[in-house]
């Protein structure tokens, strides 16, 4: 009996917070060991399906370099990465368009409609919703930065009860244009901010952003996360995921999470509990 009692005391815990977050849109970048993981995608299935279920609406951004890395080397295409963004050729498009618009897209929906959801694969280049231009053409090729998201596309697809599940390959500004890699992050946060968002959620394979000691630093603003960046504590790879928490942040979004996607559930004990289990960067 104390066992039942215990359950439905952490109901009534998440109860507040069910109420604050029901209706808003919640992004979530889904990438790290959370999207590698056979144990961890059926997880993540059942948190975004019990997230949709209470009436928020989530929204996915999914990233896939391994795979695409794993399939260029099968193919034997040379792949290089500069200060650690892939150079993306035209053949290396055709593979990164393939793995993350094909395989890797449609794997996750599928897995969300397995578990009862309402999920649809988009990329970039569907009504041209995502439009970008290339970052550095001479030093990365076809890696691009973003232009312009309409976010007419993604709402229509909430409003009609879908869970979009996004693809990071923009269209190009002119037509036969062959598309462009997008860093899923920044992919992410550029969604986010241009569908009125009130959270994105990073899944990464960190506690978080931490200290120099390293512990867990759970609140941070923009301030605090320039002043940790200039003295080095933020660096290496958690550099882009704290830029992408501030493009959204900048965006209007009204907090951002950087979480551990390697623990069960992480998003729900973010999201539903006090304590919560990773960063948040506030404005």
């Amino acid at each position: 009996m104390q066992k039942k009692i215990a359950t439905v005391k952490t109901l009534l815990d998440a109860l507040p917070f069910i109420k604050e977050f029901r209706k808003e849109i919640v992004v979530i970048k889904y990438g790290g060991s959370a999207q590698t993981s056979s144990k961890l995608k059926e997880k993540f299935a059942e948190d975004i399906l019990l997230m949709y279920l209470v009436g928020i609406k989530p929204v996915i951004v999914h990233g896939g370099g391994s795979k695409i890395t794993e399939m260029l080397d099968a193919l034997k295409i040379k792949t290089e990465f500069i200060e650690g963004q892939r150079v993306t050729t035209k053949e290396v498009m055709r593979i990164a368009e393939m793995i993350l618009s094909g395989e890797i897209n449609k794997e996750i929906v599928s897995l969300l409609n397995s578990h009862g959801a309402k999920a649809i694969g988009v990329s970039g280049k569907d009504a041209h919703f995502i439009s970008a231009k290339p970052k550095n053409f001479e030093k990365w090729g076809l890696t691009g930065n973003i232009t312009n998201v309409k976010p007419d596309v993604v709402n229509n697809l909430i409003a009609e009860g879908f869970i979009p599940v996004i693809a990071p390959i923009a269209a190009g500004e002119e037509m036969g244009h062959p598309g462009l890699n997008i860093n899923a992050d920044l992919c992410a946060s550029y969604v986010a901010k241009a569908i009125g968002a009130n959270k994105i959620i990073f899944l990464t394979d960190t506690a978080g952003v931490l200290n120099d000691d390293k512990e867990l630093l759970d609140t941070l603003t923009k301030k605090q996360v320039e002043a940790l960046k200039n003295d080095g504590t933020i660096h290496g790879g958690m550099v882009p995921k704290v830029d992408a928490c501030l493009e959204a942040i900048d965006g209007g979004v009204q907090k951002a999470h950087i979480i551990d996607g390697r623990i069960e559930h992480s998003m729900l004990l973010e999201l539903f509990t006090s304590d919560g289990v990773g960063t948040q960067i506030l404005k």
